[in-house]
């Protein structure tokens, strides 16, 4: 792999953009948050019994037990923030109300 300016060329002399590429990163690395903090706040739906009416509170419960020391925190706010450096890649209310529906 070489870098020439803005392209990297890989190994199959494949050319990909700098900035695609840390997009596509970024959003990957996000991804691997989200299904983090979904699955730990399907854990607190399940340990509360399944009781209904606390998906916003299960996930920011969980985002906040998952990006606590994590240092993937600022990058995951910075895009669910929407800055123009990275897109989000779902909304945090719909993955919310997947906690207490039945897996």
């Amino acid at each position: 792999m070489r870098y020439d300016g803005r392209v990297v060329i890989g190994s199959k002399g494949v050319a990909v953009d700098i900035k695609t590429r840390r997009e596509k990163q970024q959003k990957l690395m996000v991804q691997m948050v989200e299904r983090k903090v979904r699955s730990r706040a399907q854990q607190l739906y399940e340990t509360r019994g399944q009781e209904d009416g606390h998906a916003l509170q299960d996930w920011v419960q969980a985002e906040s037990e998952v990006l606590g020391n994590s240092i993937l925190a600022p990058l995951y706010h910075r895009v669910k923030a929407g800055s123009p450096d990275a897109k989000p890649t779902d909304d945090p209310a719909s993955e919310a109300a997947t906690c207490e529906s039945p897996a």
